[in-house]
């Protein structure tokens, strides 16, 4: 049972404070179903290593400084694009903040369709993938 002072959920390191030592995990959260693999992926590897963390793409386009900051000072920066349009991606090369992976959800064999579900099937497989290249 949970006392007052702790939090029952868990708890993620802070971006802000921990950058150098993480692999920031910028993800598409589009609107059809690549952009919510997307985004279920980076929970999914945020949530099983220790090492990932999910950061605010929106944030970054939105050219927050911190946010920004963190996508620069990342030990490694991980892009998450559900559809060809490499959204999250094209964010970063504008500000020209350099990434070490990227992948596009749609060329996963992942039909982009306008709808917010998705397979977890796909989301497991591309998440195995993405530690596998990316997290080591």
């Amino acid at each position: 049972m949970a006392t007052e002072m702790e939090s029952p959920y868990k708890i993620l390191p802070l971006c802000a404070k921990e950058a150098e030592n993480l692999a920031i995990i910028l993800a598409c959260d589009g609107a059809a179903s690549v952009g919510q693999v997307g985004h279920q992926v980076a929970v999914e590897l945020t949530n099983s290593h220790e090492t990932a963390r999910m950061c605010c793409i929106t944030a970054v386009a939105a050219e927050s400084k911190v946010h920004v900051d963190i996508a620069r000072r990342a030990k490694k920066l991980i892009v998450i694009n559900g559809c060809a349009n490499r959204c999250a991606s094209k964010v970063l090369e504008r500000l020209n903040i350099p990434y070490g992976y990227e992948i596009v959800i749609a060329k996963e064999g992942v039909e982009k369709v306008s709808t917010l579900d998705f397979d977890p099937a796909d989301v497991q497989r591309i998440a195995e993938k993405i530690a596998r290249e990316a997290l080591g």
